[in-house]
């Protein structure tokens, strides 16, 4: 449970990032252009850092997958009866 919290206040930042960039984009200027650039490597930072957050818990098995049914024509052709010619 915890992880989903971790990842859920990653995401979170990522999203502040993401709009903190987006007003020194609008107000435009040079000392505004640095701030939106070093806002920019924040959000690659966090979304990078929350995908080896993921691939790592998925790896030692602290978080798994729930089971995703596969395609509708998969399953039924499987379970289908074979009929000889």
């Amino acid at each position: 449970m915890w992880i989903k919290i971790i990842v859920l206040i990653a995401m979170l930042a990522v999203l502040f990032s993401l709009f903190k960039g987006l007003t020194h984009l609008v107000k435009g200027g040079k000392a505004n252009s640095e701030k939106a650039l070093k806002s920019l490597v924040w959000r690659l930072a966090l979304s990078i850092a929350i995908i080896v957050l993921l691939y790592a818990a998925s790896f030692f098995g602290l978080i798994a997958p729930h089971g995703l049914p596969g395609p509708a024509a998969a399953k039924t052709s499987a379970t289908a009866p074979v009929t000889a010619p």
